[in-house]
Protein backbone atom coordinates (compact mmCIF):
# COMPACT_ATOMS: atom_id res chain seq x y z
CA UNK A 1 0.00 0.00 0.00
CA UNK A 2 1.39 3.32 -0.64
CA UNK A 3 2.86 5.63 2.07
CA UNK A 4 0.16 8.08 2.37
CA UNK A 5 1.77 11.37 4.44
CA UNK A 6 -0.83 14.14 5.53
CA UNK A 7 0.11 18.00 5.12
CA UNK A 8 -0.34 19.84 8.03
CA UNK A 9 1.81 22.98 7.76
CA UNK A 10 2.58 24.67 4.05
CA UNK A 11 5.55 26.84 3.75
CA UNK A 12 4.38 29.00 0.66
CA UNK A 13 6.68 31.58 -1.08
CA UNK A 14 5.77 32.67 -4.39
CA UNK A 15 6.94 35.50 -7.42
CA UNK A 16 3.44 35.11 -8.93
CA UNK A 17 0.22 35.02 -7.00
CA UNK A 18 -1.76 34.70 -9.86
CA UNK A 19 -3.67 30.64 -9.83
CA UNK A 20 -3.12 30.86 -5.92
CA UNK A 21 -6.34 31.54 -4.40
CA UNK A 22 -8.00 28.50 -5.42
CA UNK A 23 -5.35 26.63 -3.78
CA UNK A 24 -5.22 28.68 -0.58
CA UNK A 25 -9.03 28.11 -0.20
CA UNK A 26 -9.15 24.37 -0.43
CA UNK A 27 -6.05 24.48 1.78
CA UNK A 28 -6.99 26.62 4.46
CA UNK A 29 -10.56 24.22 4.61
CA UNK A 30 -8.63 21.48 5.24
CA UNK A 31 -7.03 23.07 8.38
CA UNK A 32 -3.44 23.44 6.75
CA UNK A 33 -1.45 25.99 8.54
CA UNK A 34 0.35 28.37 6.61
CA UNK A 35 3.91 29.90 6.48
CA UNK A 36 5.34 32.47 4.33
CA UNK A 37 7.66 35.47 3.29
CA UNK A 38 6.79 39.25 2.22
CA UNK A 39 4.64 39.46 -0.43
CA UNK A 40 3.35 36.36 -0.09
CA UNK A 41 2.29 36.19 3.50
CA UNK A 42 0.77 40.17 2.60
CA UNK A 43 -1.73 37.87 0.07
CA UNK A 44 -2.66 35.14 1.95
CA UNK A 45 -3.41 37.54 5.09
CA UNK A 46 -5.81 39.71 2.64
CA UNK A 47 -7.44 37.01 1.80
CA UNK A 48 -8.01 36.12 5.35
CA UNK A 49 -6.40 33.22 5.93
CA UNK A 50 -3.91 33.79 9.18
CA UNK A 51 -0.38 33.15 8.31
CA UNK A 52 3.07 32.87 10.09
CA UNK A 53 5.42 34.54 9.12
CA UNK A 54 9.33 32.76 8.44
CA UNK A 55 11.02 35.75 10.17
CA UNK A 56 9.01 34.58 13.35
CA UNK A 57 10.53 30.66 13.12
CA UNK A 58 14.15 31.69 12.18
CA UNK A 59 14.46 35.14 14.26
CA UNK A 60 16.03 37.05 11.57
CA UNK A 61 14.31 39.43 8.86
CA UNK A 62 14.92 39.48 5.73
CA UNK A 63 18.44 40.77 4.66
CA UNK A 64 20.68 41.81 1.38
CA UNK A 65 17.99 43.43 0.10
CA UNK A 66 15.63 40.53 0.07
CA UNK A 67 18.59 37.99 -1.36
CA UNK A 68 18.45 35.93 1.69
CA UNK A 69 14.79 34.98 3.35
CA UNK A 70 14.27 31.51 3.83
CA UNK A 71 17.85 30.10 3.85
CA UNK A 72 18.15 29.05 7.69
CA UNK A 73 18.11 25.47 8.92
CA UNK A 74 14.60 26.11 10.93
CA UNK A 75 13.28 26.13 7.19
CA UNK A 76 15.21 23.50 5.63
CA UNK A 77 15.52 20.92 8.61
CA UNK A 78 11.91 21.23 8.55
CA UNK A 79 11.75 20.39 4.60
CA UNK A 80 15.03 17.76 4.74
CA UNK A 81 14.05 16.19 8.07
CA UNK A 82 13.48 12.45 7.57
CA UNK A 83 9.54 11.93 9.65
CA UNK A 84 10.99 8.01 10.40
CA UNK A 85 14.68 9.17 10.98
CA UNK A 86 14.76 9.03 15.45
CA UNK A 87 17.89 10.93 15.10
CA UNK A 88 16.56 13.35 12.69
CA UNK A 89 13.20 13.96 14.54
CA UNK A 90 15.58 14.24 17.86
CA UNK A 91 17.17 17.20 16.60
CA UNK A 92 14.21 18.68 15.50
CA UNK A 93 13.13 18.86 18.97
CA UNK A 94 16.17 19.64 20.63
CA UNK A 95 16.41 22.74 17.91
CA UNK A 96 12.72 23.55 17.29
CA UNK A 97 12.43 22.98 14.25
CA UNK A 98 9.00 22.61 12.72
CA UNK A 99 7.80 20.51 10.27
CA UNK A 100 6.94 21.44 6.54
CA UNK A 101 5.19 18.53 4.63
CA UNK A 102 3.90 21.15 1.65
CA UNK A 103 6.03 23.21 -0.52
CA UNK A 104 4.52 25.70 -2.83
CA UNK A 105 7.43 28.19 -4.56
CA UNK A 106 7.81 29.52 -8.21
CA UNK A 107 11.22 31.29 -9.14
CA UNK A 108 12.04 34.58 -9.95
CA UNK A 109 11.00 35.44 -14.05
CA UNK A 110 14.76 34.62 -15.18
CA UNK A 111 13.91 34.07 -18.73
CA UNK A 112 11.91 36.92 -18.85
CA UNK A 113 14.14 39.60 -17.53
CA UNK A 114 16.54 38.36 -20.27
CA UNK A 115 14.28 38.70 -23.04
CA UNK A 116 12.77 42.50 -21.51
CA UNK A 117 16.46 43.63 -22.46
CA UNK A 118 16.98 44.36 -18.75
CA UNK A 119 20.09 45.33 -18.06
CA UNK A 120 23.22 42.77 -16.32
CA UNK A 121 22.54 44.15 -13.07
CA UNK A 122 18.77 43.11 -13.10
CA UNK A 123 19.65 40.03 -14.85
CA UNK A 124 21.57 38.68 -11.54
CA UNK A 125 19.27 39.76 -9.04
CA UNK A 126 16.91 37.54 -11.49
CA UNK A 127 18.35 34.70 -10.15
CA UNK A 128 17.12 32.46 -7.98
CA UNK A 129 18.55 30.99 -4.58
CA UNK A 130 16.31 30.68 -2.05
CA UNK A 131 13.61 29.03 -4.12
CA UNK A 132 15.36 26.86 -6.19
CA UNK A 133 16.65 25.09 -3.01
CA UNK A 134 13.02 25.31 -1.41
CA UNK A 135 12.63 23.14 -4.45
CA UNK A 136 15.48 21.07 -4.44
CA UNK A 137 15.02 20.42 -0.79
CA UNK A 138 11.08 19.46 -1.26
CA UNK A 139 11.83 17.08 -4.49
CA UNK A 140 15.20 15.32 -2.43
CA UNK A 141 12.46 14.82 1.00
CA UNK A 142 9.73 13.41 -1.50
CA UNK A 143 9.09 10.61 0.78
CA UNK A 144 7.33 12.95 3.30
CA UNK A 145 7.29 16.53 1.51
CA UNK A 146 5.32 17.61 -1.35
CA UNK A 147 7.05 20.18 -3.59
CA UNK A 148 4.89 22.27 -5.99
CA UNK A 149 8.04 23.63 -7.94
CA UNK A 150 5.62 26.10 -9.80
CA UNK A 151 1.47 27.38 -10.64
CA UNK A 152 1.72 24.95 -13.44
CA UNK A 153 1.36 22.07 -10.43
CA UNK A 154 -1.51 24.12 -8.66
CA UNK A 155 -4.21 22.42 -10.58
CA UNK A 156 -2.94 18.65 -9.48
CA UNK A 157 -1.99 19.16 -6.26
CA UNK A 158 -5.75 20.96 -6.34
CA UNK A 159 -7.26 17.95 -7.57
CA UNK A 160 -5.99 15.51 -5.17
CA UNK A 161 -7.31 17.95 -2.35
CA UNK A 162 -10.22 17.23 -3.85
CA UNK A 163 -10.61 13.77 -4.31
CA UNK A 164 -8.80 12.75 -0.85
CA UNK A 165 -8.17 15.72 1.46
CA UNK A 166 -4.79 17.14 2.46
CA UNK A 167 -3.22 13.72 2.10
CA UNK A 168 -0.84 11.99 -1.05
CA UNK A 169 0.73 8.91 -1.42
CA UNK A 170 4.22 7.83 -2.09
CA UNK A 171 3.56 7.91 -6.18
CA UNK A 172 2.26 11.47 -6.39
CA UNK A 173 4.84 12.85 -4.17
CA UNK A 174 7.27 11.30 -6.25
CA UNK A 175 5.54 12.96 -9.48
CA UNK A 176 5.96 16.04 -8.18
CA UNK A 177 9.97 15.70 -7.20
CA UNK A 178 9.80 14.86 -11.07
CA UNK A 179 8.29 17.77 -12.47
CA UNK A 180 10.38 19.95 -9.52
CA UNK A 181 13.79 18.79 -10.84
CA UNK A 182 12.38 19.35 -14.34
CA UNK A 183 11.60 23.10 -13.46
CA UNK A 184 15.13 23.56 -11.27
CA UNK A 185 16.74 21.94 -14.55
CA UNK A 186 15.17 24.39 -17.24
CA UNK A 187 16.04 26.92 -15.19
CA UNK A 188 19.62 26.48 -14.25
CA UNK A 189 20.01 25.45 -17.95
CA UNK A 190 18.49 29.27 -19.01
CA UNK A 191 21.16 30.53 -16.28
CA UNK A 192 24.06 28.74 -17.92
CA UNK A 193 23.34 29.69 -21.84
CA UNK A 194 22.83 33.22 -20.39
CA UNK A 195 26.41 32.74 -18.84
CA UNK A 196 27.90 31.59 -21.68
CA UNK A 197 26.49 34.34 -24.11
CA UNK A 198 27.66 36.93 -22.07
CA UNK A 199 31.28 35.94 -21.05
Amino acid sequence: MAEIKKIKTALISVFHKDGLEELLAKLHEEGVKFVSTGGTQSFIESLGYECQTVESITTYPSILGGRVKTLHPKVFGGILARRENENDLAQMAQYEIPSIDLVVVDLYPFEQTVASGASETDIIEKIDIGGISLIRAGAKNFKDVVIIPSKAEYGILLDILKKKGAQTDLTERKLFAERAFGVSSHYDTAIHNWFVNNI
